[in-house]
């Protein structure tokens, strides 16, 4: 079994890896792990990581610039329904579309748009630091209590246009969405790698899913 974190020059990749070979080592059966933006490498993946650091059109357009990349991707995770996992930014881009900087398009995998945290002016933006999530049952979110704390740092949050997309949010000090799922899709707005025990949890519960 094969797990591909894709490497575009845009994520916290080091501590995604660091993260991930953590859990992974503990597995009866363990995955191997490649970092890698190759396509032909993706394309023999069982699962797939996409970290993302920075602004979502910074972030789209180094996917976009690596030859062949994006249309892999699409490939593997939606005409193969491969797992796949995105994390913070590699999460909004999931969304139809972003408003951070301008409208930019985006994936269009799930429904949905990024838009600016609204909060009163003693909140700061970035939102940064630990923050309570309320969760849905799912497998992936399975031997994690609710209201358990988990590392944000972002100013934008998904908004699902449907609500079975939604399957965990945070207070900031409204509700906002801090995971996402649809089929063979699993992202978190929050940061797992930087989310100590909570975090190897989701890890350990990504790699163990065997979506329907």
């Amino acid at each position: 079994m094969k797990l591909v974190i894709i490497n575009y020059g845009s994520g916290n990749l080091h501590s995604v890896h660091k993260a991930i070979e953590a859990v992974n080592n503990n597995l009866e059966n363990p995955y191997e792990i490649i970092v890698t933006n190759t396509p032909s490498e993706i394309l023999n993946a069982d699962k797939l990581v996409l970290p993302g650091v920075g602004a979502f059109q910074d972030c789209k357009n180094a996917i976009h610039k690596i030859d062949g990349l994006f249309e892999c991707l699409e490939q593997v995770v939606i005409g193969e329904k491969k797992a796949f996992m995105g994390i913070c930014v590699g999460m909004q881009l999931l969304a139809e579309k972003s408003l951070e900087f301008g409208e930019c398009e985006g994936f269009g995998w799930i429904p949905g748009e990024v838009i600016k945290i609204e909060a009163p002016a003693d909140y700061k933006i970035p939102h940064m630091g630990w923050n309570e999530v309320t969760f849905r049952n799912h497998e992936l979110l399975n031997n994690i209590s609710q209201n358990t704390d988990f590392y944000f740092v972002h100013s934008y949050y998904f908004r699902t246009q449907k609500n079975e997309n939604c399957i965990a949010t945070t207070k900031y000090p409204n509700s906002i969405t801090a995971a996402v799922l649809k089929e063979n899709i699993f992202g978190t707005q929050f940061h797992p790698e930087k989310s100590h025990n909570n975090g190897k949890q989701i890890i350990t519960n990504f790699l163990e899913w065997e979506p329907s």
